[in-house]
């Protein structure tokens, strides 16, 4: 399929006509599946699509924003805004509408895709943006509150699609909402192509079959979502089935009902289901979980996925009996949990990436044993350690075009000989694997592979005021299920006034309770769930920076 003859129009349609009558995606509502062959979803591709053209007039290169759970017809929207050479921006839904405001003034959409959940959301931010002319709703009409539905309009298919040059941004995805300059990633046609083209090699060892079942868990605006969950599992023809609810039981159900083979997750899920059977090992009988001790034990020398599958066929008809494996990004993978599934029959490949990579640099699909490589990078990629910072550097196709409307921050993290600075500090191995380490930049990241930027956090409590000075670190868990990951932590300077006015318990709870207020403009994971008080100056550089290393030292983490 090489990059030779990518168009994403011919893509498009190629993959219709060649996958016509079979299941594209689909999801489970309270009446039952609904799913959508390749042919349905590019008939609802074509439809939106000109009707934006026709009806709206958009120009080329405008943004569309889509803001909606994962369903069948975010897809159908992901392909109409390409077919008509709008760049799309998937919106976090957990974001508050104080962050999506800062996102939406950053990018200036003309349109705005809703679900029927957001329709509310949408219409009070069209109220502040300007730019935004059209929402319309993504689902079927019911209550609309006034806005049209995407299936309301005319069934006209046929439209002249809007051809974009590959250097033409397709996706701008926000890593961060509320600091003064959101970051928005530029991802071009270019750096998709080139993904999908690195990734049919990884999943030509990973699923040499090419009917696969997928089951999505992971938001639409997650890049990696994005690019491998949607893009190119679709490119290869998989069925992708969305789920409304985390539960494990839930889960399950759609396991066993779709017999599901593969998934893309976050090592938090995992940490999950690895917990959610040990419960249900734990109430059996003696008598079983004695039976499962011995084969987990024997499971360790035996190499064949087959036999261990045969050996705890009981957790693999949980599973639905079809269930081979997953691929986990976005956090690093806690070697126990791999190891588990490993053990019990189900491959887990453990994967690296960032937003600015389009996201997949690696995927460790040929060393098998070793769960905390994330594997050799993709065949595009030039990757190299930094001497003297130990940062793991990134060259290839795959390298973000800029951060939007941002020179001076894409120039900070991108240098002039073209290569991307990563943040994380690695060691490559002699034959090629990568194993991170460490992190470089100040991101806190939690046991979801959620990322945290300390400045945005910080920029939201400093509005107190009772606060001179504040600085938000990650703090390592040392103890029960979140082990390794990181805590929210604000050390903070109450004002000197403070202490001619009141004991430390008062000032303690005041400055607590304006920190809870203050917090409601963050989404809840972004929350500190720690606070430190100190009465003396934060160590600080000669401008006034603060210096983060030595504030860690200072609490102790």
């Amino acid at each position: 399929m090489g990059s030779r003859r990518y168009n994403m129009l011919s893509v498009l349609e190629d993959r219709t006509n060649e996958f016509s009558d079979r299941i594209a995606l689909g999801i489970k509502t309270p009446m039952g599946w609904k799913e959508f062959s390749y042919k349905g979803i590019g008939l609802l591709s074509r439809k939106l699509a000109s009707h934006l053209i026709m009806d709206v007039q958009v120009k080329k290169g405008e943004r569309i924003a889509i803001l909606s759970e994962s369903k069948p017809e975010y897809g159908a929207c992901v392909f109409a805004s390409i077919m008509a050479g709008m760049t799309i921006v998937p919106l976090d839904i957990k974001l508050t509408k104080y962050e999506l405001k800062s996102i939406l003034s950053d990018c200036e959409p003309t349109v705005m895709l809703v679900s029927h959940s957001f329709v509310q959301m949408a219409l009070e931010l069209q109220k502040e943006i300007t730019s935004i002319k059209n929402i319309f709703v993504i689902d079927e009409p019911s209550y609309n509150l006034g806005l049209t539905s995407i299936y309301e309009f005319p069934n006209i298919y046929e439209c002249k699609w809007r051809h974009r040059s590959s250097k033409s941004t397709a996706l701008i995805i926000y890593t961060s909402g509320t600091t003064g300059a959101p970051k928005g990633v530029e991802i071009t046609f270019a750096n998709m192509f080139a993904q999908l083209d690195d990734l049919e090699d990884a999943l030509n060892i990973i699923l040499p079959d090419r009917k696969v079942t997928v089951l999505s868990i992971l938001p639409m605006n997650h890049l990696f979502e994005m690019t491998v969950g949607f893009s190119t599992f679709l490119n290869f023809g998989f069925s992708v089935y969305y789920t409304q609810s985390l539960k494990p039981k839930d889960i399950l159900g759609i396991m066993v009902d779709k017999k599901v083979d593969f998934m893309i997750v976050v090592p938090a899920f995992l940490k999950l289901l690895k917990t959610a059977i040990e419960n249900e090992l734990n109430n059996s009988p003696k008598h079983i979980q004695t039976a499962f001790k011995i084969l987990y034990a024997i499971a360790k020398i035996i190499p064949s996925y087959k036999v261990k599958k045969s050996m705890f066929k009981r957790i693999h008809e949980k599973f639905g009996g079809h269930f081979m494996g997953c691929i986990s990004g976005g956090a690093p993978l806690d070697v126990a949990v791999g190891e588990f599934f490993e053990r019990i029959g189900i491959k887990v490949y453990q994967g690296y990436g960032l937003s600015e990579t389009s996201p997949v640099v690696s995927v460790n699909t040929n060393k098998r044993g070793d769960l905390a490589s994330v594997g050799q990078p993709l065949k595009s990629y030039d990757a190299k350690i930094d001497s003297e910072t130990g940062e793991l550097l990134l060259r290839g196709p795959s390298v973000m075009k800029g951060y939007h409307n941002q020179p001076e921050l894409t120039a900070e993290v991108i240098d002039q000989d073209g290569w991307l600075h990563t943040g994380d500090i690695a060691k490559i191995s002699s034959d090629g694997h990568i194993y991170i380490t460490g992190r470089i930049k100040n991101m806190i990241v939690l046991s979801g592979g959620k990322k945290v930027f300390p400045e945005e956090v910080e920029s939201v409590i400093e509005k107190s005021e009772y606060i001179a000075e504040v600085c938000v670190l990650g703090t390592s868990r040392t103890f029960g299920s979140k082990d390794g990951t990181e805590e929210i932590t604000a050390v903070i300077v109450p004002k000197e006034y403070l202490y001619d006015k009141y004991d430390s318990d008062t000032i303690e709870k005041l400055i607590r309770d304006d920190i809870k207020l203050l917090s409601i403009q963050l989404t809840q994971f972004k929350r500190p769930t720690n606070i430190i008080i100190k009465k003396e100056p934060l160590p600080k550089t000669t401008t006034r920076k603060i210096k983060r290393k030595e504030v860690k030292e200072l609490v102790n983490i």
